[in-house]
């Protein structure tokens, strides 16, 4: 992990730009352009990730949080300090840290109102008890769902579908204040994204009971900006839905070293269009089983909870319109692959190796 002192003068400049761009964005979009633009600057503090200094009209943020966590945490530390700005400056409230008026604020624009300001990541805090029974449940469908007879896989992952759907259909009429909402980052930081995946992010919302965005991001290591999907949801379903994104997208490219393999087909010219039949076979096969578990009476119409959780946080989406890739061979030999795609378990251990008895990897 790189030291603090890593980051050289000219990436200084470019994080504390992005920083200031980044309150401007989050000003308008959660706080109505109402507050003035803070002095910025890159500190060596230890004691706490970031402060808002009302004297001076300072945000001061880490050097150690920046080199050491993800953009997501930074953004999160920013919008934690931009919510105290805001409860001293244009509430005119005085209040000890984290008082009412700064917890009501954070509540309304879905902010971590944690001293830490950092979102807790989906494998961390308590899950709730049924969830915890539910996931249980649901690793030892897909241990099944390994097996190398292709009925048993398949029907081990629909019945773990199936599962994940009646305990979804049974949370959402829960009180909205009983429930565990989190969001994550998944997938690379990048200027642009592929056809297919953002294919995998509309499998994700359709069939993974999560909402998802294409937010902004930033690699500060390197001083260069870009875009990464975010996922919101329950703790239970954020966990399920980024272990899927990681395993489709696993799935996609060994498939087509397959089938480079198989068909000795020389470079990668066509790997994208055979990526994106993978996600779209897949997701011909999800929308199948789904049709059988609406005739059976089990009918998804989306989740209040979570979409009112997703709008606090991005109260001003855009919708942007993307033409797909040429459809050929390849498309169809992907297709053929995604449709026998089987979800299956994932490594044991918890979140990246890192223990905790997590259901997913990183």
């Amino acid at each position: 992990m790189p030291a603090p002192h890593a980051l050289n003068d000219e990436l200084e400049r470019l994080i504390l730009e992005e920083l200031r761009d980044r309150w401007k964005s989050t000003n308008w979009s959660l706080f109505e352009d109402r507050m003035r633009p803070p002095v910025f600057s890159l500190s060596d503090l230890t004691s706490v990730l970031a402060r808002f200094v009302p004297e001076t009209r300072a945000i001061e943020v880490s050097r150690r949080l920046v080199v050491e966590h993800p953009w997501a945490e930074v953004l999160e530390v920013l919008k934690h300090e931009m919510a105290h700005q805001f409860v001293a400056e244009v509430l005119c409230v005085s209040e000890t840290s984290h008082g009412p008026a700064f917890r009501a604020v954070c509540e309304a624009r879905g902010i971590d109102a944690r001293a830490a300001g950092v979102s807790s990541a989906p494998g961390d805090g308590a899950t709730p008890t049924e969830a915890a029974r539910v996931i249980d449940k649901v690793r030892r469908l897909l241990a099944l769902a390994g097996s190398d007879n292709p009925h048993e896989a398949d029907a081990a992952m629909q019945q773990a579908r199936r599962l994940m759907l009646e305990h979804n259909i049974r949370e959402r009429d829960t009180r909205v204040d009983d429930r565990d909402f989190t969001f994550a980052h998944v997938g690379p930081v990048k200027a642009r994204h592929d056809e297919h995946e953002r294919v995998l992010a509309s499998i994700l919302t359709k069939h993974f009971f999560v909402e998802a965005i294409w937010t902004h991001s930033f690699r500060p290591l390197e001083g260069r900006r870009g875009a990464v999907l975010e996922i919101c949801g329950t703790r239970a379903n954020v966990r399920m839905a980024e272990y899927v994104h990681g395993f489709l997208l696993q799935a996609g490219e060994a498939a087509w070293r397959r089938h480079r393999a198989a068909h000795a087909v020389k470079g990668d010219r066509d790997r994208r269009t055979f990526l994106v039949g993978v996600m779209r076979g897949f997701r011909d096969k999800l929308e199948r089983e789904q049709r059988v578990s609406a005739e059976q009476g089990l009918v998804w119409v989306g989740d209040a909870g979570v979409s009112a959780y997703y709008h606090r946080r991005h109260p001003r989406v855009r919708t942007h319109r993307r033409s797909g890739r040429a459809r050929n061979a390849a498309f169809a030999h992907g297709q053929a692959a995604g449709e026998e795609l089987v979800l299956h378990r994932p490594v044991e251990g918890g979140r990246g190796g890192g223990g905790g008895g997590g259901l997913l990897p990183r």
